[in-house]
């Protein structure tokens, strides 16, 4: 008996330990420029500068050393946010269209971004976006 059970118990361990992943939305990532390329993080133009959702809630920035900005932990959601970038001389809305993963793992992926605002241009670069304040 104490056999069986034993067997039984790593039986159900060994079933129950399969393997589960996430498939995490992949980062966004901006680089704000002027006109003539010059990088507005680096010469100070835009600080100090904020994201929020529709909920009023602030994203987490993370800066790089090559001037561009991580926002983290956004698209985990079904559906469409919207967002609000605020600085000292400028400010616009841009929303994240976001949907299940569609593989083996449970999670999110990134649809679309979509920005709204005057005097704005945006190129979609290898892995980020550049974002162009006019």
């Amino acid at each position: 008996m104490k056999k069986l059970i034993l067997f039984l118990l790593l039986a159900f361990t060994v079933i129950s330990c399969g393997e589960e992943c996430y498939n995490a939305p992949q980062p966004i990532l901006f680089e704000f420029v002027d006109a003539n390329d010059q990088n507005l993080i680096t010469n100070g133009t835009l600080n100090p500068f904020s994201i929020s959702d529709e909920n009023q809630v602030g994203v987490q920035l993370t800066k790089t050393d090559d001037g561009k900005v991580i926002l983290e932990n956004v698209g985990a959601f079904n559906g469409i946010k919207n967002y609000k970038f605020y600085s000292p001389s400028r400010i616009f809305d841009f929303s994240i269209e976001s949907s299940e993963f569609k593989g083996g793992c449970d999670g999110y992926e990134i649809n679309k971004l979509t920005f709204k605002g005057i005097n704005i241009d945006v190129k979609d670069e290898s892995g980020y976006y550049k974002i162009i304040l006019k």
